[in-house]
């Protein structure tokens, strides 16, 4: 869910192309953003102010979903979704032993299988789509024959800011009843699934504002999005100690208040997300115009795989699905001596993610072993992600592809 720690993302001065430079955006809206700021400094209601409520009514909205709440981070949207839909055991003192399973990519930031295990549920992974980077529903589908009872929800991540494959992650829920569809949304605010928004798709979204995010805070900050109103109110409840009259705690719950600061200056984001995605649009496809004329780029399709030996593969986009671009990750060959060129330039990179979540320390005792999951593997080792944010210039993408097609001459 994070990307880019924030202390790293501003650019020296000698850098042509940064991966992010957050002043750019800040110049264009500062008086509408500094305006929102000062009128919840007047009223000093800096915890759950009326800002909160109107964020969340706006963001509802955006996400063609009943009901928003707002949180302190996209972490604990994710636990605050998980645990108000009454995903996981909270008598299990351990993680092999909690009878609720939720089934998740391995390929992803770790909080979205962290969230699972503070829920009290047990992670477990299934490979993902190596066009799309998502999750699998064919995979998905094989866990659920293979851990029948147990599987409580599936938890897809749409990844890079491209939904998963909706369509196919429905029909499971259809044929498996009870089983709830939860969307990892950290990366996709305004990405649709065949016309419907993330956030409106499943049971229950999640949603991080992350400063490096799409559509992002001055700080942490969070959302789930629902169509149920018992799942709404339980989360409103749990984000503050488990109160529904103050001082009355109706279960064990945790703070996790959205700040009134926050929902003021999302809100204000969010009148420009439109325009700003649509400008992300353009940036990706000119990028993967770019790397086609310079003869270094591939496209692929289903049914036409394209790996890095035949150059570098770029983004795939779904049919039905509507990608916002969060970031544009191509797949790279001998990708670690590309990004240390490209350093060595002053061109900002990132890799989303080096190391699988079946694979990190943390989780060893989920029981998994290298080779599990060898699309999520592949990936780790091949994706690379480029500078791409409403404000990048055409001559910045220029010096990128440029600087790329130089290294593989």
């Amino acid at each position: 869910m994070y990307d880019t720690p924030v202390s790293s993302v501003a650019a020296p001065p000698a850098q042509p192309v940064p991966f992010l430079d957050f002043s750019r955006q800040f110049a264009s809206i500062r008086d509408e953003v500094m305006s929102a700021i000062e009128e919840v400094c007047v009223s000093q209601r800096f915890i759950l102010g009326p800002e909160v409520a109107s964020f969340e009514s706006a963001a509802a909205l955006a996400c063609a979903a009943p009901h928003a709440i707002g949180c302190a981070s996209g972490t604990d949207a994710l636990w605050l979704a998980l645990a108000a839909a009454g995903i996981g055991d909270s008598a299990s003192s351990t993680r092999s032993t909690s009878q609720h399973a939720v089934v998740t990519t391995p390929f992803s930031f770790f909080a979205s299988a962290s969230c699972i295990l503070r829920a009290g549920a047990r992670p477990v992974f299934a490979d993902i789509d190596p066009l799309t980077f998502n999750l699998s529903p064919a995979g998905a589908k094989d866990v659920l024959s293979r851990h029948p009872g147990t599987l409580k929800a599936i938890l897809p991540v749409h990844l890079f800011g491209q939904c998963a494959d909706w369509d196919a992650f429905t029909r499971l829920q259809q044929h498996h009843p009870g089983l709830l569809l939860i969307e990892d949304a950290a990366q996709a605010f305004g990405a649709t699934w065949a016309g419907i928004p993330a956030g409106g798709l499943g049971d229950a979204a999640a949603f991080s504002f992350y400063p490096t995010k799409n559509l992002s805070a001055f700080g942490d900050a969070g959302l789930l999005t629902t169509r149920s109103s018992q799942i709404d109110r339980r989360a409103r409840s749990l984000r503050a100690h488990g109160m529904t009259r103050r001082y009355f705690h109706d279960e064990v719950g945790w703070n996790s208040r959205l700040d009134t600061l926050q929902a003021a200056v999302l809100e204000v984001k969010l009148r420009h997300l439109p325009a700003w995605t649509q400008q992300r649009r353009n940036l990706a496809a000119r990028y993967s115009e770019l790397f086609l004329a310079a003869g270094i780029g591939v496209l692929t399709e289903p049914g036409a795989p394209r790996t890095i030996a035949d150059g570098i593969v770029l983004p795939y986009t779904a049919p039905r699905a509507q990608h916002v671009f969060h970031q544009y990750v191509i797949r790279a060959p001998r990708r670690d001596d590309l990004r240390a060129a490209l350093s060595a330039q002053g061109i900002g990179t990132e890799v989303y993610y080096p190391l699988c979540l079946h694979q990190q320390d943390a989780l060893r005792d989920l029981g998994y072993r290298t080779g599990d999951f060898p699309e999520a593997e592949r990936a780790a080792n091949e994706v690379l992600a480029l500078p791409i944010y409403p404000e990048l210039r055409d001559d910045e993408q220029q010096i990128v592809v440029e600087a790329i097609a130089r290294f593989y001459a």
